[in-house]
């Protein structure tokens, strides 16, 4: 039987604060390697014992205090580890390695553009539109089998949000959000594991709003969190998971984990 590797992402909202929860997941979905966005930790605040102990020694990390952060947990060796500035202001929103094999993983958190879909009213949302386009001139440099992975901020197809019409001027939902982030998946054809998986037109979210007193009976989500592959690396995966459940674990993110196993 070949070899297999478990992939998960997830924005923790507070790696410190949610370490409870992160620590169920990894006992319960047994990723080899865990990318986490908005960890809201300086470098020297991470919580690494608690991973080192569950067995996941290698860990990269760009951190922030308060504020953004990225990182890759792993059981697996990292090497050739990357931090990208593509909002050019020196936010912690990229972490990038190499895997045993030769797999690049990134991991990513594309700001959230603010509350007004106008780069003019607004400069939170034309820095969002930098950033992507910083990422397509990457991707689109990109070579080799690759994997990226995080939140996204956008919501791309109807069936990605709860209302297509409601949230057509909402940020992380509207046209030109939708057309930018379709050009960064162009630049490196990069498959939707999301979508492979679970076809549009079917339900798929992956963040619901704090603000909801019961999440589950509005149901108001988007799928704003993503993992896509190059081609080759997308032929490998044999398993996607939405992990929906997480959003009603004790003091829960509003996001939920994705986990996707390949068969290398």
């Amino acid at each position: 039987m070949a070899d297999t590797l478990r992939i998960a992402s997830w924005n923790i909202n507070s790696v410190r604060f949610r370490l409870a929860i992160v620590e169920e997941f990894l006992r319960s979905a047994a990723p080899d390697i865990l990318c986490l966005q908005e960890t809201k930790a300086a470098d020297s605040e991470f919580p690494a014992t608690m991973f080192r102990a569950m067995g996941y020694p290698h860990i990269a990390l760009h951190g922030q205090r308060m504020h953004h952060g990225v990182a890759i947990i792993s059981r697996v060796p990292l090497a050739e580890v990357t931090r990208h500035d593509w909002q050019a202001n020196g936010e912690a929103r990229h972490i990038g390695v190499r895997l045993p094999g030769g797999l690049r993983l990134d991991n990513v958190y594309i700001p959230a553009g603010g509350d007004i879909p106008n780069r003019e009213q607004n400069p939170k949302f034309g820095q969002k539109l930098d950033f992507i386009e910083r990422m397509t001139a990457w991707s689109g440099a990109s070579t080799g089998p690759a994997l990226l992975v995080g939140d996204f901020n956008i919501a791309p197809l109807e069936s990605d949000v709860w209302s297509h019409k409601q949230l057509l001027d909402v940020v992380s939902h509207t046209p030109i959000e939708v057309e930018a982030l379709a050009r960064l998946q162009a630049a490196n054809a990069w498959v939707d594991l999301g979508r492979h998986f679970s076809p549009a037109p079917a339900r798929l979210y992956t963040w619901w709003s704090y603000r909801a007193k019961d999440w589950q009976a509005s149901d108001r989500g988007r799928r704003l969190d993503h993992m896509w592959a190059t081609a080759d690396v997308a032929a490998k995966a044999t398993m996607h998971l939405v992990v929906e459940a997480a959003r009603s674990w004790d003091k829960p993110s509003d996001h939920i984990p994705l986990v996707t196993e390949f068969a290398l």
